[in-house]
């Protein structure tokens, strides 16, 4: 097998609504090309392919994987990666270079979209730390599934508000922030009966959200980090009408554990055994499944290339 070891392999998303995503491949291959970084490219050409893709390029030798895309194009990789056997994948270099609708594990890193030659030079750089995966274990069609996840697992209003957001993001050029999103759903102070099961505690109540973060979950968990070993999870009761702005003011400013409706946790797993009526979202992905869920991490799982 070619020895592809010292090769990036380049996983290329186009940006979702834009219509010259060419360009934008054009400015990033001549700056990589300036800098003398080879690598192999690989353009996704639809839902599915990025798993694929990242498989072939591990299977190709190759052992610093690049994802030019957004969050959910990041956990196509992550996946794939996680799906690796376990004395390969510790040899694997994950690298970002932030490219979506929706960015926000790369936020958390302090990568700016705009700036794709500071994602670059991080990786030329190739730093890294070893970084924790959430997974999901469900069932869908009867069949038992897991899925790994870098930021969150939201259900109820919060998966509603993610979902609600990429649509705005991906029409037109007005584009309604997570933020507003959430503020027309908490409008509606929508509750659901859930049951679940966090560190030997079971919890029967009617809740808006509930957000199981390895990462800050879109705000919602803005205290978790993907390299402590632990889960964080916000649950969210109904506010009253006033309680509304005072929520989405301190969600802005990255101090929601601070509002009075938030219950929150730092656990190693938790079960969802029953969440009626409420969607599921994975890292911005919906999810299909029967109840029950169970939520938990691999520490330490994969390298993620960051800033020195």
């Amino acid at each position: 097998m070619t020895d592809n070891s010292e090769r990036w392999g380049i996983v290329y998303v186009p940006k979702a609504g834009v219509s010259n995503a060419q360009k934008r491949w054009n400015q990033i291959r001549s700056y990589l090309e300036f800098r003398g970084v080879k690598y192999d490219f690989v353009q996704s050409n639809g839902e599915g392919s990025v798993e694929r893709i990242t498989r072939l390029l591990i299977d190709s030798g190759h052992t610093t994987i690049v994802v030019i895309g957004g969050d959910e194009a990041l956990n196509d990789a992550i996946n794939a990666i996680m799906f690796t056997p376990r004395e390969v994948r510790q040899n694997l270099y994950l690298g970002l270079v932030p490219n979506g609708i929706g960015n926000d594990f790369a936020d958390f890193w302090g990568l700016d979209t705009d700036d794709y030659k500071k994602a670059i030079h991080r990786i030329i750089e190739h730093n890294s730390r070893p970084i924790d995966v959430g997974y999901c274990s469900y069932q869908e069609n009867g069949e038992q599934k897991v899925r790994y996840f870098l930021m969150a697992v939201n259900i109820g209003l919060g998966a509603q508000a993610i979902r609600l957001s990429d649509i705005c993001r991906r029409w037109g050029k007005i584009n309604p922030s997570y933020l507003w999103a959430l503020f027309s759903l908490f409008r509606e102070r929508k509750e659901y009966k859930m049951r679940f099961r966090v560190n030997s505690e079971d919890v029967s109540e009617r809740i808006m959200t509930l957000c199981i973060g390895n990462s800050r979950g879109y705000g919602l968990t803005p205290s978790a980090v993907p390299y402590n070993g632990w889960l964080d999870v916000s649950q969210v009761c109904r506010p009253k009408g006033w309680q509304t702005i005072r929520g989405l003011y301190l969600l802005l400013h990255n101090q929601f554990l601070n509002y009075e409706q938030v219950k929150p946790y730092r656990t190693k797993q938790i079960e969802i055994l029953q969440s009626e009526g409420t969607m599921t979202c994975l890292d911005g992905r919906t999810l299909v499944h029967t109840f029950p869920l169970t939520i938990s991490l691999e520490p330490s799982a994969v390298n993620f290339i960051i800033n020195s």
